[in-house]
C-alpha cells in the first residue's frame, strides 16, 4: 500500500504517522505537510515531502509523484494564527480539498479518508439531541471552520456523483483530546472558573486522539467507506466538566457575554469574540451507534473517560 497522507505535520497527522509506520512496516507512507517532519518520524518507509495544500499545481502534482492508493486528508486551519485572513483560510481548507479530490480521481487512487468535523452540523437551538450522520449539515456563517467544513462536505457529495470509483471514508470528530492536546477549548478548562450559558447544559462529547488514529488505520485496512461521527459513549456538560474540576460553575445570560465580549475581543483581551456564546450553548451532542455497530470501532474511552485522560496527562487535580 502508498499512503499519502496529507498535515502529517499537524497534532493528529504526526500520531497517525507514527502508528502507520509501526504497524504496517510494509506500506510506504508519503507524509506531506508545508511544515518539516519531525525527525523522530522519518522511519524507513516514511517519505517526507513539502506541500501547500492550497496551491492546485502542487496537489497535482504530489499525488501524480506519489501514485497512491488511498489518501488521508487531514490537512485543515483548527486555529488560524493572528491576521491569517477567511480568504487564505477558504483556499486551504475547501480549496484544498477539491484540489485533493480531483487529483485522486485523475491518478485512479481508491479510496479519500477525510477528517470533517462535529462542527459542519453547526450550532443551532433546533440541534437534536443527539445528532446522526443524517442530520443536516448548516455550518455556522459566524465560525470560518464550521463554515468551512460545510463547505467541504457539499464538495464531497459532489464527488460521490462525479467519481463514484473514488471511496470516501468520512469522519465527523466531536472534541478530540489526547495527552498533548491545546486549544481554545481545552483553554476553557484552565480558567478559575467555568463558564456557561445560563439556560443551556452546553454538553460535550470527546474522544481520544488514539481512538481517532486506530479508526484511520482500521479504515485504511479494510479500504472502508461511509460517514462516520466520532465520539466517546456519553457526553459531558459544563455543570458536569466543573465538578470533574473542583471549580465553580457560573452561568451567565447570553446577552451579558456576548455584550462583554464583544468589548474585550477588539482589545485582544480576549481569544473569544461573542460568537462564542453559539459555540457553547449550542453544542451539536455526536450519536456514536453508527460508528460501533456498521464501522465496528468502540472507542477505547467514553467522553467523560477521555477528558480525565486528559487531565490526568495535564496533571490537572480533578474529583
Amino acid at each position: 500500500m502508498r499512503i499519502l497522507i496529507t498535515g502529517a505535520a499537524g497534532f493528529l497527522g504526526q500520531q497517525l504517522l507514527a502508528d502507520l509506520a509501526v504497524q504496517q512496516p510494509n506500506w510506504t507512507l508519503f507524509a506531506a505537510d508545508i511544515r518539516e517532519i519531525p525527525a523522530n518520524l522519518l522511519r524507513s518507509n516514511v517519505q517526507p515531502l513539502h506541500l501547500d495544500i492550497s496551491l492546485k499545481a502542487a496537489v497535482f502534482k504530489t499525488v501524480l509523484e506519489c501514485q497512491p492508493q488511498a489518501i488521508v486528508h487531514l490537512a485543515s486551519v483548527v486555529s488560524p494564527p493572528p491576521g491569517m485572513s477567511e480568504a487564505t483560510l477558504h483556499a486551504i481548507d475547501v480549496d484544498g480539498t477539491r484540489a485533493i479530490i480531483e487529483a485522486a480521481a485523475a491518478n485512479g487512487v481508491e479510496q479519500l479518508i477525510i477528517t470533517s468535523s462535529g462542527a459542519a452540523y453547526g450550532y443551532y437551538p433546533e440541534n437534536a439531541e443527539w445528532i446522526d450522520e443524517d442530520d443536516p449539515l448548516r455550518g455556522h456563517n459566524k465560525f470560518a471552520y464550521a463554515k468551512h467544513k460545510r463547505e467541504v462536505e457539499e464538495v464531497l457529495v459532489r464527488a460521490r456523483i462525479a467519481h463514484p470509483q473514488l471511496r470516501q471514508l468520512i469522519l465527523r470528530p466531536g472534541t478530540i483530546l489526547g495527552k498533548r492536546v491545546n486549544n481554545q477549548i481545552t483553554d476553557m478548562f484552565k480558567k478559575r472558573a467555568v463558564l456557561g450559558i445560563q439556560g443551556s447544559d452546553s454538553r460535550f462529547v470527546f474522544i481520544w486522539d488514539q481512538d481517532v488514529v486506530s479508526i484511520i488505520r482500521k479504515g485504511l485496512e479494510k479500504g472502508a467507506s461511509g460517514i462516520y461521527n466520532l465520539a466517546g459513549d456519553g457526553a459531558l456538560s459544563l455543570r458536569e466538566i466543573a465538578q470533574i474540576l473542583r471549580k465553580p460553575y457560573r452561568p451567565l445570560p447570553a446577552a451579558l457575554i456576548q455584550g462583554v465580549l464583544r468589548v474585550l475581543k477588539p482589545l485582544r483581551l480576549s481569544q473569544y469574540g461573542p460568537e462564542q456564546v453559539d459555540f457553547l450553548r449550542y453544542r451539536p451532542v455526536l450519536a456514536n451507534r453508527r460508528l460501533k455497530e456498521e464501522f465496528g470501532y468502540t472507542p477505547r474511552y467514553t467522553s467523560r473517560e477521555a477528558f480525565i485522560a486528559f487531565l490526568d496527562a495535564q496533571g490537572v487535580p480533578h474529583a
